[in-house]
């Protein structure tokens, strides 16, 4: 049989198939050989005889990406919720994100929430830099339930993970999305019995048949190690077109003269803050190269 793997409660793989839930186990041959499925797997299972849904997976079918922390794969949308107040915008993650969201090939959407405890200008001047970008932008208000069905639209047929500071809202807007209050407890205990005292991070709900979406605690932690610093710019979207005009191979779009970059940041084509924030991420990435050993 094929399913996807929704939950991970210890060494127990809560797998969706068929309209049906499985609790399975993996085969020791792939322990052996450090094949570990994730939350968000596809995965073959044999069904163990005189066993109610009870299975063993047998194999981790191709994957589309998979991320490290928190452990994931196959997610094609990444939803970047930044608040407009409470707690202030951080641009500096969102840059960090949606770097890592163009190096993961997965689609990224900017949710702007909480725009009732903002200024209408602070609102536009963040739609202003993303959206001259090519970003997708939605502005909502959770607890009033405003753009809550733009964003249910915005999911269809998609996995998506929800990234963000603490306290931007991802809980509310995820309550707001399905209706209802989403707790890990809530929803294994109606499906398996369980659910008290369980130790996964990540678990996927499903909003229709072709629509997830991850709950991830801690995925705003995550770093962007696995990008080289001398490929960063590549990952920003208005960097990489204005890279072709760079004098010298092997620009790292800082320090020298005759920088494309450089020179587009002067005629007003990439935004001051983005500059600033990929100088800080590089600088950071590259401190980490020197010092790995």
């Amino acid at each position: 049989m094929q399913g996807r793997i929704i939950n991970n409660i210890s060494n127990t793989y809560i797998i969706e198939a068929d309209k049906c839930t499985y609790e399975a186990v993996i085969r020791g041959k792939m322990k052996l050989e450090d094949m570990v499925p994730v939350v968000g797997d596809n995965v073959e299972f044999e069904e163990i005889p005189n066993q109610i849904k009870q299975g063993i997976i047998t194999k981790i079918l191709p994957r589309k990406n998979y991320i490290k922390r928190p452990k994931i794969a196959n997610v094609t949308r990444l939803i970047l919720v930044v608040s407009i107040q409470l707690p202030k915008p951080d641009l500096l993650l969102l840059d960090k994100q949606l770097a890592f969201a163009e190096f993961m090939k997965m689609e990224p959407i900017i949710i702007l929430n909480k725009q009732d405890l903002g200024s209408i200008e602070e609102i536009q001047n963040i739609q202003k830099i993303y959206q001259q970008i090519g970003y997708h932008i939605l502005v909502t208000s959770a607890k009033q339930q405003e753009g809550i069905e733009q964003v249910r639209e915005a999911l269809k047929g998609q996995t998506s993970a929800f990234s963000g500071n603490s306290g931007v809202g991802k809980s509310t807007l995820l309550n707001a999305i399905f209706e209802r209050d989403l707790t890990m407890e809530g929803v294994i205990s109606k499906k398996n019995q369980k659910g008290k005292n369980t130790t996964t991070t990540v678990q996927l709900y499903q909003l229709d048949e072709e629509t997830y979406i991850a709950d991830t605690p801690g995925f705003s932690t995550f770093d962007i190690y696995e990008i080289e610093s001398k490929n960063l710019y590549m990952y920003f979207k208005e960097l990489r077109l204005a890279e072709k005009d760079c004098k010298y191979v092997g620009c790292t779009h800082i320090k020298e003269n005759e920088c494309g970059i450089k020179r587009a940041l002067e005629e007003g084509k990439i935004a001051l803050s983005r500059y600033q924030n990929y100088v800080k991420i590089y600088e950071n990435i590259k401190d980490k190269e020197e010092h790995k050993w």
